[in-house]
């Protein structure tokens, strides 16, 4: 095997540890059977919001630094301070992601069931406190991660989900935080600036089939966290 290989081996296992980024072996979307479990209940729900929102940061953030790179791909990971911005950029990117999923959900749970905001702010706010509780904080994060995580409970509490479309409305944080987190030099992310913001939005394409295929919304709305149904 050529160094060059072994090193960015080497160097994915640490960035993919178990104790420092769990959430991203769920689904790699890469080659591996994708769960079809229809989101008719919390569970369902959490699996698929961290799954794919794992992703699309995950694909998103590796892909932009391997184009911008080119042939010197394997040389990103034999800086230390590079590797410690690419892990800051990841859960970053993750949080970003998290937040416009689970928008876009609850915009179809709406159109589907004519449903208040606070009811549908209530199940999507069940998930994304689980999700976030599970992850904590990362020992590898940026020192915003917390206030980033906080910051999707607000926007899930404070979104009119009837005026989000079944489009890319939901999708405004994930290619914002690519673009700022990626750590590309200034110079050379001005350049990439649509081209970066359009690719995180096409990968969220099949994802959003996925939703309308998966999404239970009734299910859903009537399934409690803890098991239980309402009127039961």
């Amino acid at each position: 095997m050529p160094s060059s290989i072994k090193t960015i081996n080497t160097s994915l296992k640490a960035l993919f540890s178990k104790d420092s980024w769990k959430t991203f072996f769920d689904y790699v979307g890469l080659g591996k059977h994708v769960s079809k479990q229809p989101l008719s209940n919390p569970e369902a729900l959490e699996q698929f919001l961290k799954t794919r929102a794992s992703h699309v940061a995950q694909t998103s953030l590796y892909g932009y630094l391997k184009t911008r790179a080119g042939t010197r791909f394997p040389e990103m990971f034999e800086d230390p301070g590079l590797l410690l911005s690419m892990n800051m950029a990841k859960w970053q990117i993750w949080l970003a992601c998290l937040s416009d999923l689970a928008v876009y959900v609850g915009a179809l749970v709406q159109q589907r069931t004519d449903t208040g905001n606070e009811r549908i702010a209530a199940v999507l706010s069940g998930a994304i406190d689980s999700i976030l509780d599970e992850t904590g904080k990362p020992e590898d994060s940026a020192d915003a991660f917390e206030s980033t995580a906080q910051g999707i409970r607000v926007r899930i509490a404070n979104t009119d989900y009837s005026l989000i479309g079944d489009d890319e409305t939901a999708f405004r944080d994930s290619p914002e935080s690519l673009y700022h987190w990626a750590p590309i030099a200034d110079e050379l992310k001005s350049r990439d600036r649509e081209i970066v913001i359009n690719s995180v939005r096409f990968r969220w394409k099949e994802i959003r089939q996925s939703v309308r295929d998966l999404l239970r919304a009734d299910e859903l709305l009537a399934n409690r966290p803890d098991g239980s149904q309402e009127g039961a």
